[in-house]
C-alpha cells in the first residue's frame, strides 16, 4: 500500500496516499466538522463547513473531498477557520425553520449539534424559509423539504447506493430543492420505501412516518390483545439508542421493554424466519429436482427489494420465491395458530411488528395476500428508532432491564433464524436446510462461510453431495442489475442459468442497516452488527431451521406439510408489474 507523509497542525504523519484529508486528520484523532459528507457516499463538498487551511497558503480547502499529498501540511481549527465554519452553519440556518422541539430529529440532528458545539445563540442573517407542504404520501416515510439543507445526501444514497433514482436535485441556486422528478409526490415515484434517504439525511428533512401512538393507543384499549415481534436485526442495533457498543445482543432486554409497554404476547420473527427457510427451501428443491419452476429462485423477504423488482425487473417475477417475509408470515400465524392455542378471537388481536426497516410499512399493506388471515394479519409497524422513542418516554431503564424469554407457541428460534439480518444470512440459513432437504443427511459445517462478508456481489457455488448449487448474494440495489442482467443473457441465448439461488436485499450490510435503524450507520457499525448476529446464531443451541422442535409441531399441528394448501393459504404471495410513474 503506498503511503505519503504530511503534516496535520504540525505533527507529522504518514497515512495511505488514498486518503482525504479529513481521515488524515482523525488518524492523529482531529475530528474535522462536517455536515454534507458521510462514509457511506463519495465525498462532494457541498457545505464548506470542513474547510482547512494549507500551511504557507493562502488557499483553503475542502478536506472531504481534498486528496493527501507528499508534504502536504494541513492546519485543521484556528479562530479564523472556527470563524468560517460558524458563518456557514448560519447561513443554513437562516433558510431551515427553528421548531427543533417537535421534528422528528430532535436530539439526533447532526445540524443541531453543530450549531451546539459554535455556540450559535443568535440569527445575523435574514431569515427565509421555504413553504412547503409535508409529503406524507407514502405509508412509510414523510419528506418535509421545508426543512431540507441541499446537503445531497438522500440523492446521492438513492442514486449510487441504491440505484432507485427516486430523488434529484430539481431548481436552481437557492431555489434547488431535494424532489422526485417532475415534483411529484413520493408515492408517485420510483421510491422503493427503503428509507436509506431517511438514515443518511442528516437533519429532520426525512423520517419514518411516526406511529407511537398508535401503539400506546392499542395497549390503552383493554378490547384488544397486543402482540408484539421483534426482527433478527433489531436485537443487534437497539442498544446503541442507550449508548450500548453495536451489535449488543438485547434479545432478552427488549422482549422485557416490550412488556413494561405494556405488550401482552410477544413472540420473535426469528421464528418465522426458520419457517421461511423450510418453506422458500422447499421451493428451491421443488424446482431443481422437478424442473418446475424458473431458476434462479430469488429471495423475497425484503420489500424494498420486491418493490424495485416490480418496477424495474418484472420479468424477473416468475423467479421470485412466492414465499412471504418472515415478518407476513409471523402475523398471518399469530392471527390463526396462536389466536386457535390461546383462544383469543383474531378480531382482537392487535399485530405489532418491530422492524429495522421503513419498507416494512409499506408491505403490511401491499396487497390482499397480507390479509390471509381474514384480518390484517400486521396491524402496526414500528422502527428500531420508534420503538427506542417508546422506551425513552416511559422511563424505562433498558440497559439494566432483565432478561427474559419470548413467548409460545411461535417464539422460539435457530440459529438459522437469526442470520437472516445479515447479508447472505438468508443463502446460508437455506443452505443449512436445503442440503438436508437433498440429501437426507446434515450439513456437517453450517458455517457458510462462502457467501458471507461485504463485497457488494458475492457468488460461488455449494456442493450437496456430487450436485452442484451456484449461488449469488447482492446487496445495496446498485449492485443487484449485474445478477439480472446475467440472467437475462443466459435466457435470451437460451442457455443454462448461471445460479439455482440468489439472495438480495436492498440495504448495505442487510437488515442490520436497514432504513429503520439507529442513525450514524457506517461500514464499522455494520460489521458490529454483522459480528452480534453471528455470535447470536454460534450462541444457539438448534443452528438449523428444520431442527427447531416449535416449527416440527407447526407442522404437525397445523400446516401439515411444506407448500401445502394450508402453507399455501398462509404464507405464501403473489407479484406483479408496478409503474415507475404513478399517472
Amino acid at each position: 500500500m503506498k503511503t505519503v507523509k504530511m503534516k496535520v497542525n504540525g505533527k507529522s504523519i504518514q497515512v495511505p496516499a488514498s486518503y482525504s484529508v479529513l481521515q488524515a486528520a482523525k488518524e492523529v484523532n482531529i475530528n474535522i466538522p462536517t455536515l454534507c459528507y458521510h462514509p457511506d457516499l463519495p465525498a462532494w463538498a457541498a457545505c464548506g463547513i470542513c474547510v482547512v487551511k494549507l500551511e504557507n497558503s493562502p488557499k483553503m480547502v475542502r478536506a472531504c473531498a481534498t486528496p493527501v499529498a507528499a508534504g502536504m501540511s494541513i492546519i485543521t481549527h484556528d479562530a479564523e477557520l472556527h470563524q468560517i465554519r460558524k458563518t456557514v452553519i448560519e447561513l443554513i440556518l437562516s433558510t431551515h425553520p427553528s421548531s427543533c422541539l417537535t421534528c422528528g430529529r430532535n436530539g439526533s440532528c447532526e445540524l443541531q449539534n453543530l450549531a451546539a458545539n459554535f455556540g450559535v445563540r443568535e440569527q445575523p442573517y435574514e431569515i427565509r424559509l421555504r413553504d412547503f407542504e409535508p409529503d406524507t404520501s407514502t405509508t412509510s416515510i414523510v419528506m418535509n423539504r421545508e426543512k431540507c439543507i441541499s446537503c445531497g445526501r438522500c440523492a446521492m444514497v438513492c442514486q449510487s447506493l441504491q440505484g432507485v433514482w427516486a430523488l434529484e436535485f430539481v431548481g436552481r441556486g437557492e431555489h434547488t430543492v431535494i424532489a422526485p422528478a417532475g415534483e411529484v409526490p413520493l408515492n408517485d415515484s420510483p421510491c422503493i420505501k427503503c428509507g436509506q434517504c431517511s438514515a443518511h439525511c442528516p437533519v429532520g428533512a426525512i423520517f419514518e412516518k411516526d406511529e407511537t401512538r398508535e401503539f400506546m393507543e392499542a395497549t390503552r384499549d383493554k378490547d384488544k390483545h397486543v402482540v408484539v415481534q421483534i426482527a433478527p436485526a433489531v436485537r443487534v442495533a437497539i442498544g446503541e439508542a442507550f449508548d450500548m457498543e453495536p451489535g449488543t445482543i438485547s434479545t432478552g432486554r427488549t422482549y422485557a421493554a416490550l412488556r413494561a409497554l405494556g405488550a401482552d404476547t410477544v413472540f420473535d420473527t426469528n421464528f418465522s424466519a426458520d419457517l421461511t427457510i423450510i418453506e422458500e427451501g422447499s421451493e428451491l428443491v421443488h424446482r431443481i429436482t422437478t424442473g418446475k419452476g424458473e431458476l434462479p429462485q430469488i429471495t423475497s423477504c425484503c420489500p424494498a427489494w420486491t418493490d424495485y423488482m416490480e418496477k424495474y425487473y418484472p420479468d424477473m417475477i416468475p423467479n421470485f420465491s412466492t414465499a412471504k417475509s418472515p415478518m407476513m408470515m409471523q402475523g398471518a400465524l399469530t392471527k390463526t395458530y396462536y389466536a386457535q392455542n390461546v383462544g383469543v378471537d383474531p378480531k382482537n388481536i392487535y399485530s405489532v411488528a418491530i422492524m429495522p426497516c421503513t419498507a416494512k410499512k409499506f408491505e403490511k399493506e401491499r396487497d390482499e395476500n397480507m390479509y390471509a388471515s381474514g384480518y390484517a394479519d400486521v396491524d402496526l409497524v414500528l422502527t428500531t428508532r420508534e420503538l427506542t422513542r417508546l422506551i425513552r418516554s416511559a422511563g424505562i431503564d433498558f440497559v439494566n432491564l432483565g432478561e427474559e424469554e419470548a413467548d409460545s407457541p411461535i417464539g422460539a428460534y435457530s440459529g438459522a433464524g437469526t442470520i437472516f439480518g445479515n447479508t447472505g444470512g438468508v443463502m446460508e440459513a437455506a443452505v443449512r436446510t436445503a442440503y438436508k432437504l437433498v440429501t437426507d443427511e446434515e450439513l456437517g459445517d453450517v458455517n457458510v462461510t462462502a457467501v458471507r462478508g461485504m463485497d457488494g456481489v458475492r457468488k460461488g457455488s455449494v456442493d450437496f453431495k456430487g450436485t452442484e448449487i451456484k449461488v449469488a448474494v447482492a446487496h445495496g440495489m446498485a449492485n443487484v442489475s449485474t445478477l439480472l442482467e446475467e440472467i437475462r443473457e443466459a435466457r435470451n441465448n437460451k442457455q443454462e442459468p448461471p445460479y439455482h439461488f440468489i439472495e438480495v436485499m436492498a440495504c448495505r450490510g442487510g437488515c442490520i442497516a436497514g432504513g429503520g435503524q439507529p442513525y450514524a450507520t457506517t461500514d464499522e457499525v455494520r460489521n458490529k452488527r454483522i459480528a452480534g448476529i453471528y455470535k447470536d446464531d454460534e450462541q444457539s443451541d438448534i443452528r438449523c431451521s428444520h431442527q427447531n422442535p416449535d416449527i416440527q409441531k407447526l407442522y404437525d399441528d397445523f400446516l401439515g406439510k411444506p407448500l401445502g394448501k394450508k402453507s399455501h393459504d398462509l404464507l405464501h404471495t403473489g407479484y406483479h408489474e408496478r409503474p415507475l410513474y404513478k399517472k
